[in-house]
């Protein structure tokens, strides 16, 4: 037993040191599997290669960073001030549905910020009451206009005129600028 045990590694020896050895039919099944894993993984290689090229996680990763750098500005800066360019377009309306509108969207916006300042509270007013007025000076203001966010929002009947909604995107607007969202 000993001496077949011996022979079979000698044998295994020599087959993976001189591969010439192994008998043809089983040499070329070898090949074979040698030349479907090449196969396979070139496709996975030129798989990867197309997806990094196709998905937006490299524009996102670099452009980002080269933006930011060269603008001294942060990369979402431009989309914020584009949808702030958008409500304040609704004030222009003179429909008090769009006014209503107008401050909802702010709120959003406003949040959106929040959770970008790293606040994760589950509610708006959580993440507002976490803020100090070294975050954001006019914080006070910004509970106030919550009030009125919320009347706007609970109360169907709620009349709001074109000049109290500009006082609250204003103090929206005062709070962006202070966290450098808008210029």
């Amino acid at each position: 037993m000993d001496e077949i045990t011996k022979q079979i590694t000698e044998q295994i020896i020599a087959y993976l040191t001189d591969p010439s050895l192994i008998p043809s039919p089983y040499y070329q099944i070898i090949i074979g599997i040698k030349i479907l894993f090449i196969g396979i993984s070139i496709f996975f290689i030129v798989l990867s290669i197309y997806i990094l090229i196709n998905s937006q996680w490299l524009k996102f990763r670099y452009t980002q960073d080269i933006s930011e750098f060269s603008k001294f500005k942060s990369y979402e800066f431009e989309k914020f001030a584009k949808d702030w360019k958008k409500i304040m377009k609704r004030l222009e309306t003179g429909l008090e549905s769009e006014y209503k509108l107008a401050i909802i969207e702010a709120d959003v916006m406003l949040e959106q910020v929040l959770e970008r300042m790293g606040h994760i509270e589950p509610t708006i007013e959580e993440k507002i009451n976490k803020v100090t007025p070294s975050d954001i000076p006019s914080v006070n203001e910004l509970k106030v206009t919550r009030e009125i966010r919320n009347d706007v929002i609970h109360d169907p009947d709620y009349d709001l005129s074109q000049e109290k909604s500009k006082e609250v995107l204003s103090v929206y607007e005062k709070a962006f600028k202070e966290l450098n969202i808008l210029s």
